[in-house]
């Protein structure tokens, strides 16, 4: 359990990171950004398969599998139907009325839950299955989440002129990340018979987030070749880490 703890603290720690590093690079351009979060969704596609999948595929049979990818999926899409998203906090980001600054606040708050319930999970789940390999997720996770906590803290920055607000909001993100991880991990080290079921579930929220999410958003700009190189990077590193920790 205290595995468990420490790699929840690491992701909150460098999602943080995240967060204050975006006080003092607000002027980052654009490309740095898409790049940081197309980084991310090379991160998450390859941990979803080979620290949470694959294993899962190893200890139980492929319809508990099966089911609990689609069950990930279908978890997602119904916190995004019930749960305020991105786009409407756009809409508000320009705005100069308090009372839309704390709503635009409110919503942002609720799109970070919508991403770290699959990112915990996966770092949880994973330690509660095999510690080595569990630490690759949550190495390989927390370094995505540093460009993470960056774009959540960014937006806020033109929302309110009190530095610490944004990166108040940045550490909360990293601490709903950290909930998660121990929520998962704990559950499933008590409940092991239903841990195969609970690496598919982590892995299919996350392939979701991955390809609903974080492609999208960052295909819609024109640094094309620029943000297939961050994706290939995440991947490449993330496939690296997992070999040799795990």
């Amino acid at each position: 359990m205290d595995e468990i703890i420490l790699a929840g603290l690491l992701v909150l720690v460098l999602t943080s990171l995240g967060s204050i590093f975006a006080v003092f690079f607000k002027n980052l351009p654009e490309w740095g950004l898409d790049f940081g979060l197309a980084f991310s969704g090379g991160v998450m596609l390859v941990a979803s398969f080979t620290s949470l999948i694959l294993p899962a595929t190893e200890t139980g049979s492929i319809w508990s599998v099966i089911f609990g990818i689609v069950l990930g999926f279908g978890l997602i899409f119904t916190i995004e139907k019930f749960v305020p998203h991105e786009e409407y906090f756009l809409k508000f980001k320009t705005s100069t009325i308090e009372k839309e600054k704390l709503r635009g606040i409110f919503l942002v708050v609720s799109a970070i839950v919508i991403h770290n319930i699959p990112e915990g999970m996966a770092v949880g789940v994973s330690m509660a299955n095999d510690v080595e390999k569990g630490w690759a997720t949550a190495l390989a996770i927390g370094i995505q989440d540093i460009p993470e906590g960056f774009a959540v803290s960014l937006p806020l920055i033109f929302l309110t002129e009190r530095a610490w607000i944004p990166v108040l909001i940045g550490v909360l993100s990293g601490f709903s990340e950290f909930v998660f991880t121990v929520l998962g991990g704990f559950t499933f080290s008590i409940f092991s018979a239903f841990l195969p079921f609970g690496l598919s579930v982590a892995g299919g929220a996350m392939i979701y987030v991955t390809v609903k999410e974080v492609f999208p958003q960052v295909y819609q700009n024109k640094n094309e070749t620029l943000i297939t190189t961050g994706f290939l990077l995440g991947l490449l590193i993330m496939l690296y880490l997992d070999t040799t920790l795990g």
